[in-house]
């Protein structure tokens, strides 16, 4: 995963998704960083064609079109509210798992924009990866958006990263870089 990232991977609890061929797709990351940072993001992608074509989907507008549609259509939004609930309960699990407790600065945040807006595709993606079709619609629209690069029942694996390079072992990530401050 860290080959993947470009980066150490860090407090993984799970690995929430994965390729037809079993590399990952999706990490679950506690919801407190190791080094004491709130980490609202559960479910990050990892694999870099998807996250590439995710950040494609991203550049076309299609998140203020999202948007305009949640304003427009209350049973979507009240599907996109149910998704945030079913994040912050994943959150919590995961947390349990991890042994965080509980994150006080993070409690009622999802990720993504949830639960009224849209402003990651990434983390929509993520969260309808590891939860399966249905329960994040708009992340299940994002990932059919990207079906010209990546679907679930193809895997894009080879190429993606060379697996023969040597492991990251420094973090630069911003999250790290926000502690140096």
């Amino acid at each position: 995963m860290s080959l993947q990232l470009g980066r150490p991977a860090r407090d993984v609890v799970e690995i929430s998704a994965r390729c037809v061929c079993g590399n990952p797709l999706v990490a679950a990351t506690a919801p407190r960083l190791g080094n004491g940072i709130p980490f609202p993001t559960t479910f990050y992608l990892t694999h870099p064609v998807l996250t590439a074509a995710v950040s494609r989907l991203e550049a076309t507008g299609t998140m203020a079109a999202m948007n305009e549609r949640l304003a427009a259509e209350p049973d979507l939004a009240a599907r996109h509210r149910d998704a945030h609930a079913h994040y912050l309960a994943e959150r919590d699990r995961i947390g349990a798992r991890a042994g965080t407790g509980e994150v006080p600065e993070i409690a009622g945040i999802s990720a993504g924009g949830m639960p009224d807006r849209v402003k990651c595709l990434h983390a929509l993606a993520g969260h309808a990866l590891a939860a399966g079709p249905g329960v994040n619609v708009l992340g299940d629209e994002a990932l059919a958006g990207v079906a010209d690069d990546w679907t679930p029942d193809r895997c894009t694996c080879t190429g993606a990263w060379d697996p023969d390079a040597a492991v990251p072992t420094k973090d630069l990530s911003r999250h790290v870089r926000r502690l140096a401050r």
